[in-house]
């Protein structure tokens, strides 16, 4: 049996892992610690996928059809 790939579906968005330049320049952009992100679970399917671990922040990016993309972020807990 093929294993599925979730973020090769149409309705998963896109999910990076973060450097930690660019963790530490997304806090200071929007002035917030770690923990006041939204979070996600690291059990979480798409972050399993994409082996992020407890402790990173992810990028989302979703197609929206106001804004063409919106970005969030969130922070990867246990």
């Amino acid at each position: 049996m093929k294993k599925f790939k979730l973020m090769e579906h149409e309705l998963v968005p896109l999910h990076i892992v973060l450097s930690e330049e660019e963790k530490e320049e997304v806090l200071k952009r929007f002035g917030v610690r770690e923990h006041q992100l939204p979070k996600i679970k690291v059990t979480d399917p798409v972050i399993k996928e994409i082996g992020a671990k407890k402790g990173d922040v992810v990028m989302i990016i979703r197609k929206s059809p106001t804004a063409g993309e919106s970005v969030t972020y969130r922070y990867v807990i246990e």
